[in-house]
């Protein structure tokens, strides 16, 4: 397999993680590439041009994080990341659902923040930012009452990759402050070694 990705997404952090979590890394080969550029290396495999992107022994590429996870809960024989096999687990899929909405939003918001200043919609960052916070005082309380715990599924992969990518990459939004909680959530699970391997760049 081979993976492509940048080291600042959150999208493909999903999936470094999980490979190094389902012992699949060794055997994967990757390449860190650029977003926005004609020239990317990425584009003859990808041409949505986005991260991640796994080509598969076949040859054939997958893109899209949860897509990709699905194809790696087939390459083990520990317990999936995801519900399969008919398992009506909704519960794990609703936290997911509920973390990979926050990555949609903050992603979103931080776009609109590098473009130039005069071209910036306020109403798009009000929106965005009121979103990340009900989303967040959300998942205070979901994780105060033992949400997100025990083993690293796809939903605890993917708050964790939501929270480090707005600690390191998204600094305008103080998501720690009133959720205490949560800031020692996620203080603990970025000690995972999968975690402190992928840790995105700081901007």
């Amino acid at each position: 397999m081979k993976l492509f990705y940048v080291a600042g997404s959150p999208y493909a952090r999903m999936v470094r993680v999980a490979l190094i979590e389902l012992g699949l890394d060794a055997q994967t080969d990757k390449q860190e590439v650029t977003l926005r550029d004609p020239e990317s290396a990425l584009l003859p495999y990808n041409p949505v041009g986005r991260v991640p992107t796994l080509q598969i022994e076949n040859g054939v590429v997958l893109t899209e994080s949860l897509l990709i996870l699905s194809y790696l809960d087939t390459r083990h024989s520990g317990q999936p990341l995801l519900p399969r096999d008919g398992s009506d687990d909704w519960i794990t899929l609703s936290r997911l659902g509920k973390a990979m909405g926050l990555i949609d939003g903050l992603a979103v918001w931080n776009r609109e923040l590098r473009r130039p200043v005069q071209e910036r919609s306020p109403g798009m960052q009000a929106l965005e930012s009121t979103r990340a916070a009900r989303t967040l005082d959300a998942l205070e309380n979901a994780v105060a009452g033992g949400a997100y715990t025990g083993r690293l599924d796809a939903a605890r992969i993917a708050l964790g990759a939501a929270l480090g990518w707005s600690e390191r990459r998204h600094r305008t939004f103080k998501w720690r402050e009133g959720r205490p909680v949560l800031g020692a959530w996620y203080d603990e699970i970025e000690t995972t070694p999968s975690f402190r391997a992928t840790l995105p760049p700081i901007v």
